[in-house]
């Protein structure tokens, strides 16, 4: 197939652009920047020059292709608002003109759908709200009633020894603060997966996937605050100390909303479907070969 890959250059979609060309697909990747275009054309990609508030050029990456993977998102948390708008306004951009095709479209959205217990893949998205305003699932539902092959990649914390989802601005806080905290006892969990599992799965999804399905990228169902909080702590070395759900909005700021949910997801309906087996390292292991002097 002709895949276009919104975020192709990013953390995530420069794992997929490779995965998917070793698989015989040809990569047509959206790139921002002359230094994005460089590398996708390096990795024997073609380039969309554009964005995701580009339209016009998100319309025709679309047109010129046999399936869409919109992986990227605008990870620039004190605009978190406006940029879920942005994403939501170019999933419905790529969703019309995929209309009335038989072309898929795997949207990116997060886990969380669940309290008190294993989310999974049948647990329907949490409805935007002023906390947590992101609408990229509920855009695909909208897509789907209207006739796209839409589906959904849930993800986790996505992770190798550089980055690691909210893991990493969680490291600059504990930096900047001098400890590594986690919330009251710290036993509740956020899932993970390695980088290169998850590249693996979108491709499987686009080869294998169904029209309304939502998988999840999940390798660990739940790994607890308390262990990653440590395993900071150890690799900056400086204390690691509990604080309260009342102090949680102030010590990790934006990250206070996320740093006592309990977000613990079950994988096990997308592997059984996909035939996927995530095989990298965990996030424990990769915690602990991370680098972290600055340099």
């Amino acid at each position: 197939m002709h895949v276009f890959v919104t975020g192709a250059t990013g953390f995530i979609g420069s794992r997929i652009v490779p995965e998917l060309m070793s698989a015989g697909h040809q990569v047509l990747g959206l790139a921002r920047n002359d230094a994005g275009a460089q590398s996708l054309a390096a990795a024997g990609a073609q380039v969309q020059r554009g964005d995701l508030e580009d339209l016009e050029s998100l319309r025709s990456g679309v047109a010129a292709s046999d399936a869409v993977l919109h992986v990227a998102f605008q990870h620039d948390w004190t605009r978190f608002a406006e940029n879920c708008e942005v994403d939501k306004r170019a999933i419905e951009t790529i969703g019309a003109v995929l209309q009335g095709s038989r072309r898929p479209l795997i949207v990116t959205s997060g886990v969380g759908v669940a309290q008190g217990r294993a989310a999974t893949e049948d647990d329907p998205p949490i409805p935007p709200s002023a906390t947590y305003p992101r609408a990229s699932e509920g855009t695909a539902v909208a897509l789907l009633e209207r006739g796209v092959r839409a589906s959904v990649i849930r993800l986790p914390q996505v992770h190798d020894t550089v980055k690691q989802g909210l893991i990493t601005p969680l490291v600059a806080i504990a930096r900047a603060k001098g400890v590594s905290a986690y919330v009251d006892d710290g036993l509740n969990r956020w899932p993970a997966v390695h980088v290169v599992d998850a590249a693996r799965l979108y491709r499987l999804a686009i080869e294998k996937g169904t029209a309304g399905s939502r998988y999840h990228a999940v390798a660990e169902d739940g790994v607890p605050l308390k262990d990653i909080a440590t395993a900071i702590g150890h690799g900056l070395n400086v204390p690691v100390i509990s604080v309260s759900a009342d102090q949680a909005q102030e010590h990790f700021g934006f990250l206070g909303f996320f740093a006592g949910r309990d977000v613990q997801t079950s994988s096990a309906q997308t592997r059984a479907k996909l035939g996927w087996n995530p095989g990298g390292p965990d996030l424990l292991t990769d915690l602990g070969n991370m680098r972290y002097a600055q340099d």
